[in-house]
Protein backbone atom coordinates (compact mmCIF):
# COMPACT_ATOMS: atom_id res chain seq x y z
CA UNK A 1 0.00 0.00 0.00
CA UNK A 2 1.41 3.35 -1.05
CA UNK A 3 -0.02 6.84 -0.77
CA UNK A 4 -0.23 9.84 -3.04
CA UNK A 5 0.72 12.19 -0.22
CA UNK A 6 1.62 12.68 3.41
CA UNK A 7 -0.18 15.26 5.51
CA UNK A 8 1.15 16.35 8.90
CA UNK A 9 -1.20 18.29 11.20
CA UNK A 10 0.93 19.76 13.95
CA UNK A 11 0.13 21.87 16.98
CA UNK A 12 3.02 23.89 18.41
CA UNK A 13 2.70 24.99 22.06
CA UNK A 14 4.85 27.35 24.10
CA UNK A 15 6.23 29.16 21.03
CA UNK A 16 8.07 32.46 21.00
CA UNK A 17 5.24 35.03 21.01
CA UNK A 18 7.15 37.75 19.17
CA UNK A 19 8.00 35.37 16.34
CA UNK A 20 4.35 34.32 16.05
CA UNK A 21 3.34 37.93 15.39
CA UNK A 22 6.10 38.86 12.92
CA UNK A 23 4.84 38.16 9.36
CA UNK A 24 8.25 38.61 7.72
CA UNK A 25 9.89 36.20 10.15
CA UNK A 26 7.06 33.64 9.87
CA UNK A 27 7.22 33.80 6.05
CA UNK A 28 11.00 33.27 6.11
CA UNK A 29 10.73 30.35 8.57
CA UNK A 30 7.94 28.67 6.58
CA UNK A 31 9.81 29.05 3.28
CA UNK A 32 13.00 27.70 4.86
CA UNK A 33 10.99 24.76 6.24
CA UNK A 34 9.72 24.01 2.72
CA UNK A 35 13.25 24.12 1.31
CA UNK A 36 14.56 21.98 4.19
CA UNK A 37 11.96 19.32 3.33
CA UNK A 38 13.17 19.21 -0.28
CA UNK A 39 10.12 21.01 -1.72
CA UNK A 40 10.00 23.50 -4.60
CA UNK A 41 8.30 26.79 -3.67
CA UNK A 42 5.72 28.15 -6.10
CA UNK A 43 4.30 31.11 -4.15
CA UNK A 44 3.81 32.40 -0.60
CA UNK A 45 1.04 34.52 0.92
CA UNK A 46 0.94 35.72 4.54
CA UNK A 47 -1.50 38.01 6.34
CA UNK A 48 -1.11 39.80 9.70
CA UNK A 49 -4.38 40.22 11.58
CA UNK A 50 -5.24 43.15 13.85
CA UNK A 51 -4.43 43.17 16.72
CA UNK A 52 -2.33 40.01 16.34
CA UNK A 53 -1.96 36.64 14.63
CA UNK A 54 -0.85 35.47 11.21
CA UNK A 55 -2.26 33.12 8.60
CA UNK A 56 -0.10 32.08 5.71
CA UNK A 57 0.57 29.47 3.10
CA UNK A 58 3.59 28.40 1.12
CA UNK A 59 2.37 26.72 -2.04
CA UNK A 60 4.89 24.13 -3.17
CA UNK A 61 4.99 22.12 -6.38
CA UNK A 62 4.32 19.10 -4.17
CA UNK A 63 1.30 20.70 -2.31
CA UNK A 64 1.52 23.21 0.59
CA UNK A 65 2.59 24.30 4.07
CA UNK A 66 0.09 26.44 6.02
CA UNK A 67 0.29 28.18 9.39
CA UNK A 68 -2.12 29.98 11.71
CA UNK A 69 -0.70 31.70 14.79
CA UNK A 70 -2.15 32.86 18.09
CA UNK A 71 0.76 34.81 19.61
CA UNK A 72 -1.28 35.76 22.65
CA UNK A 73 -1.27 32.05 23.60
CA UNK A 74 2.15 31.07 22.22
CA UNK A 75 0.32 28.63 19.94
CA UNK A 76 0.39 27.85 16.23
CA UNK A 77 -1.33 25.26 14.06
CA UNK A 78 0.53 24.04 10.98
CA UNK A 79 -0.29 21.63 8.23
CA UNK A 80 2.31 20.25 5.88
CA UNK A 81 0.96 18.34 2.88
CA UNK A 82 3.47 16.82 0.47
CA UNK A 83 3.08 14.55 -2.53
CA UNK A 84 5.71 12.26 -3.96
CA UNK A 85 8.59 10.50 -2.32
CA UNK A 86 11.27 13.17 -2.68
CA UNK A 87 9.91 15.59 -0.06
CA UNK A 88 10.08 14.74 3.66
CA UNK A 89 7.40 16.63 5.65
CA UNK A 90 9.01 15.58 8.95
CA UNK A 91 12.12 17.63 8.12
CA UNK A 92 9.90 20.71 7.80
CA UNK A 93 8.08 19.85 11.03
CA UNK A 94 11.30 19.49 13.05
CA UNK A 95 12.68 22.69 11.52
CA UNK A 96 9.52 24.60 12.51
CA UNK A 97 9.66 23.28 16.08
CA UNK A 98 13.20 24.60 16.41
CA UNK A 99 12.60 27.99 14.76
CA UNK A 100 9.27 28.68 16.55
CA UNK A 101 10.99 27.61 19.78
CA UNK A 102 8.03 25.39 20.63
CA UNK A 103 8.00 23.85 24.08
CA UNK A 104 5.91 20.91 22.89
CA UNK A 105 4.13 19.60 19.82
CA UNK A 106 1.40 17.19 18.88
CA UNK A 107 1.34 15.78 15.33
CA UNK A 108 -1.02 13.57 13.38
CA UNK A 109 0.23 12.09 10.10
CA UNK A 110 -2.32 11.13 7.46
CA UNK A 111 -1.36 9.14 4.38
CA UNK A 112 -3.57 10.77 1.73
CA UNK A 113 -4.80 8.70 -1.18
CA UNK A 114 -3.54 5.38 0.20
CA UNK A 115 -3.70 3.23 -2.92
CA UNK A 116 -3.02 -0.40 -3.70
CA UNK A 117 -1.04 0.08 -6.91
CA UNK A 118 -1.07 -3.62 -7.90
CA UNK A 119 2.64 -3.48 -8.63
CA UNK A 120 2.24 -0.58 -11.04
CA UNK A 121 4.21 2.58 -10.51
CA UNK A 122 2.39 5.07 -8.30
CA UNK A 123 2.10 8.39 -10.07
CA UNK A 124 1.68 11.75 -8.36
CA UNK A 125 0.53 13.53 -11.49
CA UNK A 126 -2.64 12.94 -13.55
CA UNK A 127 -2.64 10.05 -15.98
CA UNK A 128 -3.50 10.49 -19.63
CA UNK A 129 -6.72 8.83 -20.88
CA UNK A 130 -4.77 5.95 -22.44
CA UNK A 131 -3.15 5.13 -19.07
CA UNK A 132 -6.35 4.97 -16.97
CA UNK A 133 -6.71 1.21 -17.01
CA UNK A 134 -7.37 0.50 -13.34
CA UNK A 135 -9.47 1.83 -10.46
CA UNK A 136 -7.43 2.03 -7.25
CA UNK A 137 -9.15 1.42 -3.97
CA UNK A 138 -8.69 4.10 -1.34
CA UNK A 139 -8.24 3.48 2.36
CA UNK A 140 -7.53 6.06 5.07
CA UNK A 141 -4.35 5.72 7.07
CA UNK A 142 -3.82 7.92 10.14
CA UNK A 143 -0.97 7.97 12.68
CA UNK A 144 -0.66 10.20 15.76
CA UNK A 145 2.72 11.30 17.16
CA UNK A 146 3.29 13.12 20.42
CA UNK A 147 4.40 12.35 23.95
CA UNK A 148 1.24 10.35 24.64
CA UNK A 149 0.25 6.87 23.42
CA UNK A 150 -2.35 6.63 20.67
CA UNK A 151 -5.79 6.73 22.24
CA UNK A 152 -9.21 5.47 21.29
CA UNK A 153 -11.64 7.87 19.62
CA UNK A 154 -13.67 8.00 22.86
CA UNK A 155 -10.56 8.99 24.82
CA UNK A 156 -9.57 11.54 22.18
CA UNK A 157 -13.05 13.10 22.25
CA UNK A 158 -12.51 13.96 25.92
CA UNK A 159 -8.94 15.23 25.46
CA UNK A 160 -8.54 19.00 24.99
CA UNK A 161 -6.77 19.85 21.76
CA UNK A 162 -5.96 22.81 19.55
CA UNK A 163 -6.68 26.31 20.77
CA UNK A 164 -9.00 24.92 23.45
CA UNK A 165 -6.08 23.07 25.02
CA UNK A 166 -3.88 26.16 24.80
CA UNK A 167 -6.60 28.06 26.67
CA UNK A 168 -6.98 25.30 29.24
CA UNK A 169 -10.50 24.34 28.13
CA UNK A 170 -11.75 20.81 28.68
CA UNK A 171 -13.69 18.91 26.04
CA UNK A 172 -16.86 17.16 27.14
CA UNK A 173 -19.19 14.63 25.57
CA UNK A 174 -18.62 11.88 23.07
CA UNK A 175 -17.78 12.09 19.42
CA UNK A 176 -20.79 11.46 17.23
Amino acid sequence: MKSLGRHLLTEFYGCDRETLNDPDRIKKIMEEAAITSGASIVQSVFHLFNPHGISGVVVIAESHLAIHTWPEYGYSAVDIFTCGEEVDPWRACHYLKEKLRAGSTSTVEIFRGAIDSDGKGLRHKPLGPEERDYSPELSPSIHKFDDEPIQTSAELSRKPSGLGAALGHERSGQME
